[in-house]
């Protein structure tokens, strides 16, 4: 049995404990927003912050993060009022959309550490790879969340959702 505090809910699993935490998100706690990309920590797809930090949940057994933390892209904010939520769907990021949450994330966590990030800060820090390309509109919507976390600006309208 491991026990897991998911966006804010305590959770006990009955799971092997070499089980992915991946698997154990999707599968045993239906939160689907977290993504299976490459199965190898490298995409992206899969990221969710553990602890607060941006971690690659494919690779890591759940017994690894028993007790802590997690917040997937639904415990994010559950009405889209974080500024990288609000700056994605203002700057309209998704393309495709399948590596969205982990992008989102590793936004959040980069913006946690750097408020100002530089354009190489968003290279080094968010590392998720977009089959798209739509890395240009991921740059200028990381810039945007910086800049309404510094003003505290409203969230903007917009059709598009995230």
């Amino acid at each position: 049995m491991v026990t897991l505090k998911v966006n804010g809910t305590e959770r006990s699993i009955d799971v092997e404990a070499d089980t992915p935490l991946l698997w154990v998100l999707r599968d045993e706690l239906a939160l689907t927003g977290t993504k299976f990309g490459c199965g190898m920590g490298l995409c992206g797809a899969c990221s969710v912050l553990i602890e607060g930090r941006l971690t690659r949940s494919c690779i890591v057994p759940v017994s690894a993060v028993n007790g802590q933390s997690i917040t997937t892209i639904e415990g994010l904010a559950k009405d889209r009022s974080h500024p990288v939520q609000r700056a994605w769907i203002a700057e309209n990021v998704p393309q495709c959309g399948y590596c969205q949450s982990g992008m989102i994330l590793a936004a959040a966590a980069l913006l946690k550490d750097k408020p100002n990030p530089t354009d190489h800060d968003i290279d080094v820090g968010v590392a998720n790879i977009c089959r798209c390309g739509t890395y240009s509109r991921v740059r200028k919507a990381i810039h945007r969340a910086a800049q309404m976390q510094h003003n505290g600006e409203p969230a903007p309208s917009s059709k598009t959702t995230v």
